[in-house]
């Protein structure tokens, strides 16, 4: 994905969450299902404490390019604070949402990152908000339930995914 940022590959803060708008509209307009995934490494500030800011930088790379793997030239990827990442997914159902996330959550489990000292063994938390087709009224009840659904993983151990749609119970 080639994108405006600081980071070649991301799109900052501001951005991520104007083009959400963006494409939460569209999606309302005209009926198309769309959500995102709130994703966060695992234990990333205790990997930072005992390997160092250029373990941290590594494994975060790491993260991004098996999220780019996963993810189509029309999905948008972007930082969000305290390492998090936005992945914006639209013209995709829920049930196709839980297939890329368990595809990012395999794939970052299999792979290690080789740093100076330390093999590395990283995973991930997944949080999904979604709407299938009209039906939720504010972008923002999207990236609640994504952030309830990763608060929820996280509580749990991590190393998993949670989808929430807005008004069904989830969000």
């Amino acid at each position: 994905m080639t994108q405006p940022s600081s980071d070649p590959e991301l799109f900052s803060l501001a951005q991520i969450q104007h083009l959400m708008r963006v494409e939460f509209g569209r999606a309302q307009r005209y009926e198309y299902p769309m959500g995102c995934l709130l994703i966060q490494v695992d234990r990333l500030a205790q990997l930072r404490d005992l390997h160092g800011y250029e373990a941290k930088s590594a494994v975060l790379q790491m993260v991004v390019e098996e999220i780019e793997k996963q993810t189509r030239d029309s999905d948008l990827l972007g930082k969000m604070p305290d390492d998090r990442f936005l992945l914006v997914l639209p013209h995709v159902p829920s049930a196709n949402a839980e297939v890329v996330g368990s595809r990012i959550l395999e794939n970052v489990r299999a792979r290690n990152v080789d740093f100076p000292g330390a093999d590395l063994r990283v995973t991930v938390s997944l949080g999904a908000g979604w709407s299938d087709g009209g039906e939720t009224l504010f972008f923002d009840a999207l990236l609640e339930c994504a952030e309830g659904a990763l608060k929820f993983v996280a509580e749990e151990g991590g190393d998993g995914m949670e989808l929430r749609i807005p008004g069904a119970g989830g969000g």
